[in-house]
């Protein structure tokens, strides 16, 4: 009998183990299938432009490795136009996140503390903004924007990106799940609206603020459309704009191309990777620990 009993619990055992390792061996064939595109394109970074298409055709071991690398690719982004390009992509993504950022999380404070007449209403309204593909109001906006002389300015660029609905909405959830209490015991201190969201609400909302801002960021930095629209000089073209302009041109420098690529890459990549646990925190929050 005892024979019979754990012959059958080795069994679901065994058969969990082989689903595990079958589910592991998939999942390292799909990462290896997303990786090797962006590997390819490192290693071309690291080679002379001419060499690009070189070991292409047939694959070989040299198309996924180098002997030889060089960051003479990396040297001269940092002198182009394309480099340029991508520190004015930096320049409006970081004044994105800290003016959204300062705009998002008052809007939301208003909208989840402050008790006021059509406050559902208006985060109705908010939550409709997010819901709208902002390509579809692309155009229109930007011939507005156009009569405010606002067309290859910072300001321009910067504008549409500080008040997103969905930071507002993600820092709205985790405002009410604040204790009232906090804020009762703010007011019999004497403190107002102002210094509730400044002492009590801001405090406690770090994980919620960096991962609106992470939105906030992500939403700047790979947008494409409105940067077509508004940033048509070299002085406030931005990267993915510039990356995307090299493409039509007869004399391409691939090698620098490729590394425009990586760092258009490399960084929201290491802003996602160090800010993930925050994120993952802010979404998944309730209550306050």
């Amino acid at each position: 009998m005892t024979t019979t009993i754990s012959s059958r619990t080795r069994r679901p055992r065994g058969r969990r183990t082989l689903a595990y390792v079958g589910m592991s061996v998939v999942a390292a064939v799909v990462g290896l299938a997303f990786l090797l595109p962006l590997w390819w394109t490192f290693i071309n970074s690291l080679r002379p432009g001419a060499d690009t298409f070189r070991y292409l055709n047939p694959l070989q071991w040299q198309t996924f490795f180098t002997t030889s690398p060089t960051l003479n690719n990396y040297i001269t982004l940092i002198d182009s136009d394309l480099g340029r390009a991508i520190a004015n992509s930096l320049f409006v993504s970081i004044s994105t996140v800290v003016i959204g950022l300062v705009i998002c999380a008052m809007a939301a404070f208003a909208l989840a503390a402050i008790p006021f007449r059509g406050r559902g209403v208006l985060f109705s309204v908010v939550i409709l903004s997010f819901l709208i593909p902002f390509d579809a109001i692309a155009i229109p906006l930007a011939n507005l924007f156009r009569d405010w002389n606002l067309q290859n300015t910072f300001a321009g660029l910067i504008l549409p990106g500080i008040g997103h609905g969905m930071a507002i909405f993600l820092l709205r959830t985790f405002f009410l799940a604040i204790p009232q209490e906090l804020v009762e015991a703010g007011r019999l201190d004497g403190l107002g609206w102002w210094g509730i969201f400044r002492r009590i609400y801001l405090p406690l909302s770090r994980p919620a603020l960096i991962g609106a801002g992470l939105m906030l960021f992500l939403f700047q930095w790979q947008a494409y459309v409105w940067p077509l629209l508004m940033g048509t000089d070299n002085t406030h073209i931005l990267g993915p704009v510039a990356l995307a302009n090299l493409q039509g041109q007869f004399n391409v420098d691939y090698g620098v191309m490729f590394a425009a690529s990586i760092v258009l890459t490399i960084i929201p990549l290491a802003i996602i990777v160090a800010c993930q646990r925050y994120f993952i925190q802010s979404v998944s929050t309730t209550g306050i620990k």
